[in-house]
C-alpha cells in the first residue's frame, strides 16, 4: 500500500475514531435544564419518582462521579464495527484513555493494510491523540507513531460539524445520554432488569438530533444552520436512546440507536467502577505528528464531518 494511501486511510480512520470511540461517554455541555448543586440522590427511591425527575437524580449523582471505565461496541452499516475499552474522567474536562479496535466493515479491512486493527486514542482538554501502527510510522508518519488532533484544527476542518465535534470532545460525561432524554420530553420507565449481575431500571425516549444540538451546544445561529444542514444531508433524524441505572443512581449501561445515509448506527456502553482513577498525558512531542501539518503536506481537504477526504 502507498504511504499517500496509507496516510489517507489512517488519517480518516483516527478522525472517525475519535467521534465514535467517545461517543461511548457522550458531551456534557452546559446545563440548560436545571441545577447542578446538591447532595446526591438517595438511591433506591429513585425508582418510585417520575422518570423526569429520577433522570434528573441519576444526572446529577453520574456527573459528581468524575470518573469511570467504559467498555462499548458500536457500528456503522458496513462501514465499521468497532469496540472501545479504556477509562474516562470528566472532572475537568475530558481526558483519558480508550483501545479502539476494528472488528469488522469498510474500515477494519483499511486498518488491516495500515498495519494494525487496534489504537490506543488518549483524549486530553486541547487534543485527541491516536496511536498508529508501526508500519503506519515507517510509510506515511516519517517515523512518528502518534497524530495529534487539535480540536481547533477539527473545528476549523469540518465546518459547523467540526464546531459541534470540537463540543462534544471537550466536553464529556457518561449524563449525556441523560441529558438528551430530559431535553427530549419524551421518557418512559420501561421496568427493572439485572445488568452483570446488577439491579437496574430501565428507562427509554426518543431525541431529535437538530433540535437537541441547538439546546446542548455553543454554536452560533449561523453554526447550528449548517449543523442542521449536514446533519440532514447525512439523513440523520431521530435517535432512539435507552439508559439503565443502579440503585445508586449511576448510569450502568446505555444503548443508542440512529438511522443514517451510510446504514443504522449502533452503540451499547457498559459503565463501571465509578471514580476509578485515570492519568492521562500528552505522548512524546518526538514521537508525535500534527493532523493539521499533515494535511498540507500531503494536500488533502477536509470533508463535512471532519474526516479527511
Amino acid at each position: 500500500m502507498k504511504s499517500t494511501t496509507v496516510r489517507r486511510a489512517t488519517l480518516s480512520i483516527a478522525v472517525v475514531a475519535a467521534l465514535t470511540g467517545v461517543a461511548a461517554c457522550g458531551s456534557s455541555d452546559s446545563d440548560k435544564g436545571g441545577d447542578k448543586g446538591g447532595d446526591k440522590a438517595a438511591g433506591k427511591g429513585a425508582i418510585h419518582l417520575s422518570p423526569i425527575a429520577a433522570l434528573r437524580s441519576v444526572e446529577k449523582s453520574t456527573d459528581q462521579a468524575d470518573s469511570a471505565k467504559v467498555r462499548s461496541t458500536t457500528s456503522l452499516g458496513d462501514l465499521m464495527a468497532m469496540t472501545a475499552n479504556g477509562a474516562l474522567t470528566w472532572s475537568d474536562g475530558l481526558k483519558g484513555n480508550l483501545t479502539i479496535t476494528y472488528t469488522g466493515g469498510q474500515m477494519a479491512e483499511l486498518m488491516k493494510k495500515a498495519g494494525n486493527q487496534s489504537m490506543e486514542a488518549r483524549y486530553l482538554q486541547d487534543a485527541y491523540y491516536a496511536h498508529m501502527s508501526d508500519t503506519y510510522a515507517q510509510q506515511a508518519g516519517g517515523g512518528k507513531h502518534w497524530i495529534k488532533y487539535s480540536y481547533d484544527d477539527l473545528a476549523k476542518l469540518g465546518g459547523a460539524s467540526g464546531s459541534y465535534m470540537k463540543d462534544q470532545l471537550q466536553n464529556a460525561t457518561p449524563n449525556q445520554s441523560v441529558k438528551m432524554l430530559l431535553a427530549s420530553g419524551d421518557v418512559k420507565k420501561v421496568g427493572e432488569e439485572s445488568v452483570d449481575g446488577a439491579h437496574t431500571t430501565h428507562y427509554s425516549g426518543k431525541v431529535k438530533v437538530a433540535d437537541l444540538a441547538d439546546k446542548t451546544s455553543n454554536l452560533d445561529a449561523d453554526q447550528m444552520a449548517a449543523l442542521k444542514k449536514q446533519l440532514s444531508q447525512a439523513g440523520i433524524t431521530t435517535e432512539t436512546i435507552d439508559i439503565w441505572v443502579n440503585d445508586q443512581d449511576l448510569l450502568v449501561k446505555k444503548t443508542e440507536k440512529a438511522d443514517t445515509a451510510n446504514g443504522t448506527l449502533n452503540n451499547t456502553t457498559l459503565y463501571s467502577d465509578y471514580g476509578v482513577k485515570v492519568d492521562a498525558e500528552a505522548p512524546p512531542a518526538a514521537d508525535t505528528k500534527d493532523f493539521a501539518d499533515m494535511m498540507k503536506s500531503s494536500g488533502m481537504t477536509a470533508g463535512g464531518t471532519g474526516t479527511a477526504s
